[in-house]
């Protein structure tokens, strides 16, 4: 059973990223799906999910405008569109499956390896 988060990289303040979420080993769309970054320094966050049950999606605030959650069960993929990029928004993102939809890390059963997201000029 393995997670992985691909797709970060340095990109410039009002930019874009696509960062993808792939499983192996299970089937993504029995999962809620949560987004997670951490920050140097910081607590790791959760700010974005996806239910299993009905496919809504769920934003934080900080986030909600410029971020979209997405799935393609048939490539057990779960995306995050990121747009209009701020420097606060540098950190590793992580992807996590779980039975629902939360925000704390230990809701979560399985956490995948992360990917680094730089926003600088």
């Amino acid at each position: 059973v393995q997670l992985q988060a691909s797709g970060g990289g340095l990109v410039q303040p009002g930019g874009s990223l696509r960062l993808s979420c792939v499983a192996s080993g299970f089937n993504l769309d029995d999962y809620a799906i949560g987004w997670f970054h951490q920050a140097p320094g910081k607590e790791r966050e959760g700010f974005s999910c996806i239910s299993s049950s009905d496919g809504s999606t769920h934003y934080s605030d900080s986030v909600k405008g410029r971020f979209t959650i997405s799935r393609d069960n048939a490539k057990n993929t779960v995306y995050l569109q990121m747009n209009s990029l701020k420097p606060e928004d540098t950190a590793v993102y992580y992807c996590a499956a779980g039975a629902k939809c939360g925000v704390l890390p230990q809701e979560y059963v399985y956490f995948g390896q992360g990917t680094l997201v730089t926003v600088s000029s």
